[in-house]
């Protein structure tokens, strides 16, 4: 098997875990949201995920063809990406979940449907950077979906900064409106403030998913540990075999511009969404510890 540098200077030759299926591409074109296999059109990150996945389901790093079929475990995801999600369901009792389409879940609802409870693996990729505040609520409702010893799979941006940089940190009753030829969100306080926000940022295209926050890492892993999680790890090393690796250490996104305004103004619609990000440098593996999450 010829995997690595090959052929011609700055030439990977990888098989991509996803469809099996070896592919060659530049290695300047090997970042985390380009498609780069020649098969599948996937990507590093969704390559990474399922390396993830892989290798704290069955302790080895597998190509999901090759994944066992296993009905009995059960898995979830957030807006997976379906080059993979309908390969899980092969393999799993695993369904795909969606924010504005059945199934539909709300990762920050108050209350998750029984329906979505006892997995033993969940998957997030890129989806709670969008996820309206308080997003502490987003982390303990994984850790209540999930078996103990289950796995959380989870892809966000996130900066090299101290704290998590929250755009909209007084998000209550709020629209997004096309003004001008440009999107601006406009918020309503719980103290009755009108605000307008410009230069947003979002996931997939202007008036797709809005950008709410950047995290920080130190913040990820705190959330992690207060909604009950233990045996917390980044993964950061490269694995060319399988084509994943991008050179970004972390991502940060351009802060968006804070408006007061004078008075409110009719909402056009409304939007709190979740979905797919083409920005995030993390991939985090969790397991939930026995027994009940921390006490408030």
């Amino acid at each position: 098997m010829m995997v690595g540098v090959d052929r011609e200077p700055a030439t990977l030759l990888f098989y991509c875990n996803i469809c099996g299926k070896l592919s060659l591409t530049d290695v300047r074109r090997l970042d985390r949201e380009t498609p780069t296999c020649q098969a599948c059109h996937s990507n590093a990150r969704v390559r990474a995920v399922i390396q993830v996945l892989s290798t704290e389901l069955f302790h080895e790093n597998l190509l999901l063809p090759d994944f066992p079929t296993r009905r009995e475990i059960h898995g979830l995801g957030m807006t997976d990406w379906e080059g993979y999600a309908v390969k899980l369901a092969e393999k799993f009792a695993y369904q795909n979940t969606y924010y504005h389409e059945e199934p539909r879940l709300d990762i920050a609802t108050a209350n998750i449907a029984s329906e979505f409870m006892g997995k033993d693996f969940i998957i997030s990729s890129d989806v709670f950077e969008h996820v309206v505040p308080p997003v502490s609520r987003a982390f303990e409702n994984v850790w209540k979906m999930l078996k103990p010893g289950g796995v959380f799979v989870l892809t966000v941006p996130y900066g090299a900064q101290r704290e998590t940089v929250e755009h909209f940190p007084e998000l209550n009753e709020f629209s997004i409106v096309e003004s001008d030829g440009s999107f601006v969100l406009r918020n309503k306080t719980r103290t009755g403030v009108v605000q307008e926000f410009n230069d947003l940022v979002f996931h997939g295209g202007p008036g797709a998913t809005l950008e709410i926050r950047v995290f920080s890492e130190n913040a990820l892993v705190q959330h992690l540990k207060d909604a009950g999680f233990v045996d917390i790890k980044v993964h950061r090393a490269a694995d060319l075999v399988h084509g994943i690796w991008w050179p970004q250490p972390w991502s940060r996104r351009q802060e968006p511009k804070l408006n007061m305004l004078p008075m409110e103004r009719p909402p056009a619609w409304r939007r709190r969404s979740a979905g797919e990000s083409t920005e995030a440098d993390l991939i985090r593996r969790a397991k939930t510890s026995p027994g009940q999450p921390p006490t408030p």
